[in-house]
């Protein structure tokens, strides 16, 4: 593709001059820029790229709404399992519509085959950015770290582990409001397999010790990464480092925790214990869940009496307006400045090829007309089906919350009384051996006396083994009792266990039918989209042929100079 220096307008590679000012043209160095991604999306400004993808600021075409656009980079665009893992970004962080997670709003495939997904556009930093500036204040690490195991408590209730979870991933916006970043290749429980045996995906320096061996990890493995962060955030320094990520991942296994007081005595012990139990090798030694995590932490900021974030709604959306028909109004008025220029050229008979022209240009700004109104059409049906969607995905969260939060302590307490049975039964077994000893000098004593003679040693054996067999049964009592208390509350975490299954099962079955709603809608756009972009081309080659051999006539100059004042789109109405 190549474009105008002058007035930005794009033509086909085969083009020469500009005709509006009659500019050589040049060849874009970023062929994406100012394209219209799937007929819906304006690609404005090149806003980041990195290893897989290039993220675009863009901008709705039909609604008065900005957004970005993320695409797979060409060189991975063929391969099966990086598109699907793309893919599952877009799938994965729809799905879990909470306000610390960035909104996903569409995805799918450019005319070429590129995959794409659009998302809302965030203005702020992210938290290595934060972090590199210097050691984050307690209030501060606090403040983010809460909303940080909000957005993870609500991704590992519907089952989506992140995997990647690091302080580039973690976007912090006005007022430090948390937005978590790239779920590229996070996984779900629901989801068939990417990885073949022995890839490892992630960040090495975040990567819980589970991670180097398996990729079937679950939500402890975030958890160990929000150690890592929290550790990072409070002492600008990782709790495990090593020059080669082989030499990291080592640590990660072997190596015991740093204690946090070491570099940052002032602080709090309870946050310090937080930190190790969630960098514990094993992921039975960490908290149970995201929730769990996020109550301590609540706990520890009401201890140092520093403001815990309010749990955000999501922002209602202002009703979309329409964009600005802008290339309506300036192909109008060209089409004036065409037919000004053929009146002052050849008076009131005009070659019959050029009128033709303008002829055809006019039905095609007709069809444009009527393409914008039934785009906008199938724009605020697609609104609607989204806002109501996201407010019911929004609303059943909650619900999940409600479930997942009350059974959260509970899961904790199963835990800790599960655990606390095995002392106990050890305790019971300990006593077998003796009462057996016991009983071996018991079946003596009762040889030696043949039940003639009355030893006294006898009864000195009859009462210790009594006495054992007593503390065995209170010992197999206390274990019994325990046995019971952790049954009774595994079975309470069961029962929500089948309810939160069930709400899963029943959002998945939303989650289908809204997607094809929206498909059919979009469906539409693109096709309206496609042949938009089609008028538009039409009418610049159109536009490029009427005025190259009238641009040499001096007595049409000032028309000319009038055609470049007006390149530049009008700006809206206020």
């Amino acid at each position: 593709m190549k474009a105008c220096p002058q007035c930005s307008l794009r033509y086909p590679s085969e083009s020469a001059f500009c005709f509006i000012d009659g500019a050589t043209l040049v060849t874009l160095r970023d062929p994406w820029l100012g394209l219209t991604v799937a007929g819906r999306y304006v690609l404005e400004q090149l806003i980041g790229i990195g290893g897989m993808a290039s993220v675009y600021r863009a901008r709705f075409k039909l609604a008065d709404r900005l957004c970005a656009v993320k695409l797979l980079n060409p060189q991975l665009a063929s391969d099966t399992t990086t598109r699907e893992r793309f893919r599952r970004e877009a799938k994965h962080a729809q799905r879990l519509a909470h306000p610390n997670i960035i909104e996903i709003f569409d995805h799918g495939d450019t005319e070429d085959g590129t995959p794409f997904l659009v998302m809302e556009l965030l203005e702020g930093e992210n938290l290595s950015d934060v972090i590199a500036q210097g050691p984050v204040s307690l209030a501060r690490t606090l403040h983010i770290a809460i909303q940080m195991t909000r957005a993870l408590g609500r991704a590992h209730d519907f089952e989506v582990v992140h995997r990647d979870l690091k302080p580039e991933n973690v976007f912090l916006m006005n007022g430090d409001r948390v937005k978590l970043l790239d779920f590229g290749i996070a996984r779900c429980a629901q989801d068939v397999r990417l990885t073949n045996a022995g890839e490892v995906f992630g960040t090495p320096e975040y990567m819980a010790p589970e991670r180097a061996t398996s990729s079937d990890a679950g939500p402890p493995a975030d958890l160990y990464a929000l150690g890592v962060i929290l550790y990072e955030m409070l002492t600008q320094r990782l709790p495990f480092d090593a020059p080669t990520p082989a030499g990291i991942l080592n640590k990660h296994l072997s190596d015991p925790p740093p204690r946090l007081s070491e570099l940052l005595p002032s602080a709090p012990p309870a946050l310090e214990q937080l930190i190790l139990d969630l960098l514990a090798k094993s992921p039975e030694g960490r908290p149970v869940d995201a929730h769990r995590v996020h109550a301590v932490l609540c706990e520890i900021a009401k201890s140092a009496q520093i403001p815990i974030p309010p749990e955000l709604d999501l922002p209602a959306e202002p009703p979309a307006r329409p964009a600005f028909p802008g290339a309506l109004h300036r192909w109008s008025r060209r089409i004036e400045l065409f037919e000004r220029m053929l009146g002052k050229g050849f008076g009131a008979a005009p070659p019959a090829d050029l009128a033709r022209m303008i002829d055809t240009m006019k039905s095609h700004v007709r069809e444009l007309g009527e393409l914008r109104t039934r785009g906008l059409e199938e724009q605020r049906a697609l609104d609607v089906i989204h806002r109501e969607w996201k407010e019911g995905r929004f609303q059943q969260g909650k619900a999940m919350d409600r479930l997942t939060v009350d059974i959260s302590k509970t899961r904790e307490e199963a835990r800790a009384t599960r655990a606390g049975t095995a002392p106990l039964a050890a305790a019971a077994r300990s006593f077998v051996p003796k009462v057996k000893t016991a009983h071996r000098d018991v079946l003596f004593w009762e040889g030696r006396s043949g039940f003639i003679e009355p030893y006294r040693e006898l009864a000195e054996a009859y009462r210790e083994m009594a006495d054992l067999v007593d503390l065995w049964a209170d010992a197999r009592h206390a274990e019994l009792e325990v046995e019971a208390a952790s049954l009774e509350k595994e079975r309470l975490v069961a029962e929500v266990d089948q309810q939160i299954r069930e709400l899963r099962h029943s959002l998945a079955v939303a989650d289908r039918a809204m997607e094809d709603r929206k498909a059919r809608h979009f469906s539409a756009l693109a096709e309206v989209g496609r042949r938009a972009d089609q008028l538009e081309n039409d009418l610049v080659a159109l536009a490029s042929q009427l005025c190259g051999p009238l641009r040499s006539r001096a007595d049409l100059s000032p028309l000319f100079a009038e055609l470049a004042r007006d390149a530049a789109p009008p700006a809206p109405p206020a």
